[in-house]
């Protein structure tokens, strides 16, 4: 293994070229600091107790570090509160780590031309000064590394802070209010920088795996993913395109999305969602994907309402009791068939698959069953209602038994 160049510098150069640099420290981070003011004026500097710029204290301590480090035989090692704080701050600040390391980058760059002078100075064979050079990029990792842990941690900090605040806001929408809660809802939205939109739809994710990432709903789209079953918020939810996104994104998902509905009736959106989750649950509408409620209005009206409906059925099926099943099963078939279909026995047939003369002898027994009851359009709406809510949980034609 080669020995290192700079382990043969006598120990006379080493400690005349670290007083010097020591001692023009604080005059190279002044000329360091003002060439990053210079290229980046726009840049904001944080001042500590006595007024004085951080940065300027942290390109001090690190060309000090680096330089005693160096001549100490030591490997040069990043002071990490400092840049770890510097990384914080550009993450608290939402700005990205490009600007810090070009800074970095600046700061090296300058610091090397200075101790490449010191060395020729203190004459410093060149290899050494070659060595000294690679160890110069070497400490400009590690500060890009301790930036990087700062600004995680920040990035961290701060998206868990934007959650809290989306969450208290997603809880303040879906709450059924009293009053005008229009100004509370715009000082947590600004919190946040969400726009209230003039509308809103609300939809409940039934999580495919316990472990399931959260789905990409893109911008603009707040996602809840803290509770049993997710909560979304989709702003002005017929806006162009947002549909295919929110399919796209949901893949692989079950749930529902309630009627769009005016802002301040965010909660009635919610309610219809998680009534179609509950029905899905249950088997009454299918998984796999995430509905919208509007396509499943028959399923939503009529199949929570079971009580109600078996209770219309013991009333206006009344006339299929004492039949046998099967006759039960065929006539209430036609019924339904009937009132679906317009025109007679012939449109009856067809719909049904048997023969007219069948369509019509079935269709005289109905309206011997329930005389012109039949033909009252009341009469007609609720047996519909009726049958139709029978036919959707998979009983097409049961009686009130």
């Amino acid at each position: 293994m080669t020995r290192p160049a700079w382990q043969d510098v006598p120990r006379s150069k080493l400690d005349r070229f670290e007083a010097i640099a020591r001692s023009e420290a604080p005059e190279l981070a002044q000329m360091i600091l003002y060439q990053i003011r210079q290229e980046y004026p726009y840049l904001q500097l944080v001042e500590d107790e006595s007024g004085e710029p951080l940065a300027l204290v942290g390109i001090r301590r690190a060309i000090e570090g680096f330089v005693h480090n160096l001549t100490a035989g030591a490997h040069p090692r990043v002071p990490p509160e400092m840049f770890q704080e510097f990384g914080r701050g550009e993450g608290l600040e939402g700005r990205s780590l490009d600007a810090l390391q070009a800074i970095y980058r600046l700061g090296v760059r300058l610091t090397w031309r200075r101790l490449a002078e010191i060395g020729q100075e203190v004459d410093i064979p060149a290899p050494a000064m070659y060595e000294l050079a690679e160890s110069g990029f070497e400490y400009l990792d590690g500060l890009v590394e301790q930036s990087v842990r700062g600004y995680a941690e920040a990035a961290a900090r701060r998206a868990s802070e934007r959650l809290r605040l989306q969450r208290q806001l997603i809880e303040l929408l879906l709450v059924e209010h009293r009053g005008d809660v229009s100004v509370a809802l715009s000082e947590r939205a600004a919190r946040i920088g969400w726009e209230l939109p003039e509308t809103i739809a609300v939809g409940v994710l039934m999580r495919p795996a316990r472990e399931a990432v959260a789905p990409a709903v893109g911008q603009g789209i707040l996602l809840e993913m803290e509770s049993e079953q997710p909560r979304i918020v989709i702003p002005d939810p017929d806006t162009a395109g947002r549909a295919e996104i929110l399919r796209r994104a949901t893949a692989g998902w079950s749930g529902a999305i309630g009627p769009a509905v005016p802002l301040a009736a965010a909660a009635t959106s919610l309610r219809w969602a998680e009534t179609a989750v509950q029905l899905i649950t249950r088997g009454r509408l299918p998984q796999g994907e995430v509905l919208y409620c509007t396509e499943r209005t028959e399923e939503l009206l009529l199949l929570p309402a079971q009580e109600l409906i078996d209770a219309s059925a013991r009333r206006c099926l009344a006339p299929l009791e004492g039949l046998s099943p099967t006759q039960a099963r065929r006539l209430a078939e036609t019924l339904l068939a009937w009132i679906e279909t317009p025109g007679g026995a012939p449109e009856v047939a067809a719909r049904l698959g048997v023969h007219p003369q069948t369509a019509r002898y079935r269709l005289r027994q109905i309206r011997e069953l329930w005389g012109d009851a039949i033909d009252e359009p009341d009469q007609r709406f609720e047996m519909l209602l009726v049958l139709r809510a029978r036919r959707l949980r998979g009983d097409p034609a049961a009686t009130a038994g």
